[in-house]
């Protein structure tokens, strides 16, 4: 019988065991793969249980580029970032507090203790401003901002944000500080040394330059703002007025920085202003420190103009370029008799080194263009002079008012809440007046001291 055409030849029969061949073959080559990747887990477990050795800082002597090259290299492990996550904040009821300390213009503070670690830190409060369409005030969220962008060892720290029971109980948790230089300095029998003020001065400048070379305008430096441990460091606190701002400065309002400390410019009604108005703050605060009394008190923003005025002198075109297209300032009526600015000062701190009174000068010009920058200060020859800035381990400690104790308190201005900003004209914008009969008093005939 013929075989059928649709049997198996030879060549199927071979082609038949030659696919199954490769398909045993295929197989152990899996097989393998898997018992090899088994094997390198086994490995990189056994050298992570190993026990750690000292790291070797130089080759073996009988090592070699070419026995490196040919070595097997090691199990590479990948490093791993934690990256910060989404989470709920934690609630207020995990501080105690333990007493309030002062209420500020934008919330009330308040020294607590972390209830797990014991540690007393500073709580502060929001005050939530019902009128405000965004639900939440402006002044926290810059102040929130600003201080979680700034690390510097004289700026306060923010520790975290906790909240109460409702949405209007909101609570910054920050570093705590035993003094604040206002209520310091209302409790010492004499102002602080020269030595101590510089040190000071450089602390405060040293946090004003950081902020303005990370753009940020803290708009509202005063004492009152600046806090003191038992150690001799200061820390800038209270960015509720604090904003960022660029190069050209946007239009900002001018109600800002409290009345005492506030610039010219500004109560002529500049909005067009940068880092010049912080840099007036810290003259108004180096006057502080040297007579531990507030420089300008000004009871309005035109009894503040006629203090500035009598102390820094009459502005002109001369000394200050376009100073009258200001909004203010086109109703004044100023005198013409021009005033040396410098001997009033240097009558006003008799004490205060030629190079000290120098300082105060640039730092109170009623230009602001002609105001030194924060790094200029900082570089100042005052502070290179007898006697040297001191060491903050020497500083004197003092009673802390956050311990409960019993202080009298002087009145002294806030600071300007959101609103339009006062204008200055008609009777009030008349400075004529300021310094009306000096040319005309009679001198004496005896010899005159003359202020160099």
């Amino acid at each position: 019988m013929a075989p059928s055409r649709w049997a198996d030849t030879e060549e199927d029969k071979a082609a038949d065991v030659q696919r199954k061949r490769e398909k045993d073959e295929k197989r152990r080559a899996k097989a393998e793969r898997a018992r090899q990747e088994v094997a390198e887990v086994q490995a990189q477990q056994k050298l992570e249980e190993r026990p750690t050795k000292r790291q070797r800082l130089s080759a073996a002597p009988e090592s070699t580029p070419q026995a490196s090259l040919s070595a097997p290299s090691a199990p590479r492990k990948l490093l791993r970032h934690n990256a910060p996550g989404w989470y709920p904040s934690r609630h207020v009821n995990n501080f105690e507090r333990l007493n309030h300390i002062e209420e500020g213009s934008y919330g009330w503070v308040s020294r607590a203790k972390e209830t797990a670690t014991g540690e007393v830190v500073a709580l502060k409060k929001l005050k939530m401003d019902g009128s405000d369409a965004s639900g939440f005030p402006v002044t926290g969220l810059r102040e929130i901002q600003c201080l979680k962008a700034c690390q510097h060892g004289h700026i306060v720290d923010l520790r975290e944000i906790v909240v109460g029971n409702g949405l209007e109980e909101v609570f910054l948790v920050m570093e705590f500080l035993e003094h604040d230089l206002k209520t310091l300095q209302e409790e010492m029998q004499e102002p602080f040394l020269a030595s101590e003020t510089k040190t000071l001065m450089l602390q405060l400048t040293s946090a004003v330059d950081y902020l303005h070379d990370h753009w940020i305008l803290h708009r509202d430096l005063k004492t009152s703002n600046i806090l003191m441990n038992n150690r001799g460091e200061i820390k800038l606190a209270d960015f509720g007025m604090a904003r960022y701002f660029g190069d050209p400065s946007p239009k900002m309002t001018q109600l800002v920085v409290t009345l005492w400390y506030r610039a010219p410019e500004l109560l002529l009604g500049a909005e067009d202003y940068g880092r010049a108005i912080d840099l007036w703050s810290v003259g108004c605060i180096f006057g502080e420190l040297l007579t531990k009394q507030p420089l300008l008190q000004g009871k309005n923003e035109v009894d503040q103009l006629s203090k500035i005025f009598a102390l820094c002198g009459i502005p002109s075109e001369e000394t200050w370029p376009g100073f009258k297209r200001l909004p203010n300032a086109r109703s004044l009526r100023l005198p013409r008799a021009e005033q040396n600015s410098g001997a009033v000062i240097r009558a006003k701190f008799p004490l205060l080194t030629t190079a000290g009174s120098s300082l105060l000068c640039d730092l109170l010009a009623l230009n602001p263009a002609k105001r030194p920058a924060a790094k200029e200060v900082l570089a100042h020859p005052y502070f290179e002079e007898n006697p040297r800035p001191k060491s903050t381990a020497m500083f004197p400690t003092f009673p802390s008012k956050a311990g409960q104790e019993k202080r009298r308190r002087y009145a002294s201005p806030s600071a300007p809440k959101r609103g339009e900003a006062p204008k200055i004209g008609g009777a009030a914008g008349d400075f004529s007046g300021i310094f009306a009969g000096q040319e005309d008093e009679e001198t004496g005939a005896g010899f005159q001291l003359k202020l160099i």
